[in-house]
């Protein structure tokens, strides 16, 4: 038998099987699906036709010495599938932010864990046993593959592929794929790209705009300016550009011996 508070908000057609536990100040959208032996601990807010497997702790708190107790939260978006054995803990107030983000559609596989105050962009993926720590941010569409990790506060831009095993302690512009120990960029995501409805053609100014970022011999801030002088304004350059001139932890290099 469930052990659900009745302080909880459960919505219209919400499953919850044998031995889950659902506390209180815990919002569970319509069409939901709690399997057997799920945690959703305090302050948590689940949208709509999500899915949360057996073992998985969602709003756990922090395990971040600052935390000193507060109000915090986790917000899961729509039709987010949460797999064995994750845990998704709480935000801290000491980030400004008190609150730990999974945007819709998102696949979070089995042991992954989401520290406090991460902000999960839509339609990501998080493979098996990889781990974001605080205040890391994955923008929408980015995949981070199996056994990675991330230093807290690094960020992850839209599109991106972090290759399995990787550990993440600088940013990872958008649109590309990281590898390599020390992790580096390892050319464009051109297949996931492609497979989302990319162009070619803007698939090749991805390419050209990262050459000059990666193998023109013009440090980061020429880089850039030369970007901006002689590429069109378009929706692509000002990602790239915009993400790489406020990432304070600075990007992943070019892999040695390349180029």
């Amino acid at each position: 038998m469930a052990c659900v508070s009745p302080d909880a908000k459960l919505g219209e057609n919400v499953e919850v099987g044998p031995f889950a536990f659902i506390d209180a100040n815990v919002e569970i959208g319509d069409g939901c699906k709690i399997h057997n032996n799920a945690t959703i601990l305090n302050h948590v807010k689940l949208g709509k036709n999500c899915t949360v497997f057996p073992g998985a702790v969602i709003g756990a708190i922090p395990q971040d010495l600052k935390f000193e107790g507060e109000e915090s939260w986790v917000e899961i978006g729509d039709r987010v599938n949460i797999r064995e054995c994750v845990t998704i803990n709480r935000g801290t107030k000491a980030s400004g932010k008190a609150v730990t983000k999974v945007g819709d559609d998102t696949l979070v596989m089995s042991y992954v864990h989401i520290a406090h105050d991460c902000n999960v962009g839509k339609r990501c993926i998080l493979v098996s046993y990889s781990g974001l720590a605080g205040e890391v941010d994955l923008e929408d569409w980015a995949v981070v593959a199996g056994n990675s990790g991330a230093h807290q506060f690094c960020r992850i831009g839209t599109h991106a592929f972090v290759g399995a095993y990787s550990k993440i302690s600088k940013d990872v512009p958008p649109y590309v794929l990281a590898g390599r120990d020390p992790l580096a960029f390892e050319g464009v995501n051109r297949v996931g790209l492609l497979r989302r409805g990319f162009t070619e053609e803007q698939v090749n100014e991805i390419k050209d705009i990262y050459d000059v970022i990666y193998f023109s011999g013009r440090n980061t801030t020429q880089a850039l300016e030369h970007i901006e002088a002689t590429f069109p304004a378009t929706e692509i350059r000002s990602t790239i550009v915009d993400f790489i001139r406020n990432s304070p932890r600075g990007i992943i290099p070019k892999p040695r011996n390349n180029r």
